[in-house]
């Protein structure tokens, strides 16, 4: 299990604005309520997750989603995994693309995160083919 880092909110920083009742699952309030838990989710706002989306869609080689997958882990805690499926990859849809729940995490942005990344590698198929050479795909056997 992996440790959570605390980090305390500067009480001037802006925190996410709370979804409706049963809208999302991200334990927003044990979040805010356990000084242990890491708080860094919670910085997320619309506004910052509309930037990540558009500086995810402006990816233009696979050293600059590395890039973007440390800097989401950086300030959010949170993993990015982007790995071909356990099936044939045909199609970018053959590669799973997952943002790790995190408490405090908004499950929009769980799955905007991987649907910006998906757009990406649509228009630049050259990152999707790094991604599969990474994992030894094109690799000689």
């Amino acid at each position: 299990m992996n440790s959570s880092i605390a980090v305390h909110t500067e009480p001037g920083l802006p925190l996410r604005v709370e979804c409706p009742p049963g809208a999302c699952v991200c334990d927003r309030t044990r979040v805010l309520a356990d000084p242990a838990l890491d708080q860094r989710p919670l910085l997320i706002t619309r506004q910052q997750e509309q930037r990540l989306i558009e500086r995810i869609e402006r990816i233009d080689s696979y050293a600059d989603l590395q890039h973007v997958q440390n800097l989401i882990h950086k300030n959010t805690g949170a993993t990015l995994h982007i790995a071909p499926g356990p099936n044939e990859v045909r199609t970018v849809r053959g590669i799973v693309i997952v943002l790790e729940d995190r408490p405090g995490l908004c499950k929009k942005v769980r799955q905007s995160v991987p649907a910006a990344v998906r757009r990406c590698l649509n228009l630049r198929p050259e990152i999707a083919w790094a991604i599969l050479d990474a994992h030894d795909l094109f690799g000689e056997t």
